[in-house]
C-alpha cells in the first residue's frame, strides 16, 4: 500500500489548474511506486484536503485516513465555504480510519502535531503550495521543509496561496497547477523533477 500525506493551501484560485496538477501527480504516484490500493492521510481542511480526497476517490479505489487536529465539534467551526461541514461529514463517513485529536494545549500546537503525525505515517506527500515559508504553525511551507528533511518523496502541485490576513486567493499565474517531484524513482514522464 502507498500511503500519501497531504498538506496545502485552503484557498485556491483557477481551481481547474490545480485539479489537473492534483490528478497528474495522482497518476505519477501509482506508476513511480507501483503499489495498490492507496491510502490518504488527510485532515479533510477546506481546499487542498478535500481536492486531493474527492480526485483521488474518484480515479482510484483508495483508503480514507483521517487525521483530526481537534475534536469533531471543534474542528467543523473553522469552515466556512457553503456545503462545507455536510462535506466533511460525507468523507468522514466513507474513512477507513479516524486518528483522534492530539492531547495539546493550544490549536497551533494541534495542528503542527497533526502535520507530524501524517509526514510520520506517509510514503509520499502530495503538496498543494506557492513555494513559500508557512503563513502560520504547522502549515504547508514547514510541513514541506520537514518532509524535504527526512527525504521523503514529494509530489508538489504549484498553486498560490491566499494574500496574508485575507481570505482572498491569489494565482501564480503561469506556474499554477504545474508540478515538481522531489525524491521520485527515476521514471519517464512530463513535469519538473529536481
Amino acid at each position: 500500500m502507498i500511503r500519501v500525506g497531504v498538506t496545502g493551501h485552503r484557498f485556491l484560485a483557477e481551481i481547474d489548474k490545480v485539479t489537473t496538477g492534483v490528478d497528474a501527480a495522482l497518476d505519477m504516484i501509482v506508476a513511480a511506486f507501483k503499489k495498490q490500493p492507496l491510502a490518504v492521510l488527510s485532515s479533510l481542511a477546506e481546499g487542498a484536503d478535500r481536492l486531493v480526497a474527492r480526485r483521488i476517490f474518484a480515479k482510484y479505489a483508495a483508503h480514507l485516513i483521517v487525521v483530526l487536529p481537534l475534536p469533531e465539534s471543534e474542528y467543523i467551526l473553522d469552515f466556512e465555504i457553503s456545503g462545507s461541514k455536510e462535506e466533511f461529514h460525507s468523507f468522514l463517513a466513507k474513512a477507513d480510519k479516524i486518528i483522534p485529536p492530539p492531547k495539546v494545549d493550544t490549536r497551533d500546537e494541534a495542528y503542527v502535531t497533526t502535520g507530524r503525525y501524517i509526514l510520520d505515517h506517509c510514503d509520499v506527500i502530495l503538496a498543494i503550495w506557492d513555494g513559500k515559508e508557512a503563513q502560520g504553525m504547522g502549515g504547508t511551507g514547514e510541513l514541506v521543509t520537514e518532509a524535504r528533511r527526512r527525504k521523503l518523496p514529494v509530489a508538489w502541485v504549484h498553486a498560490g496561496n491566499r494574500q496574508p490576513g485575507t481570505i482572498e486567493p491569489i494565482s501564480l499565474g503561469s506556474e499554477q497547477g504545474k508540478i515538481t517531484y522531489e525524491r521520485f524513482p527515476y521514471i519517464m514522464f512530463s513535469g519538473w523533477i529536481k
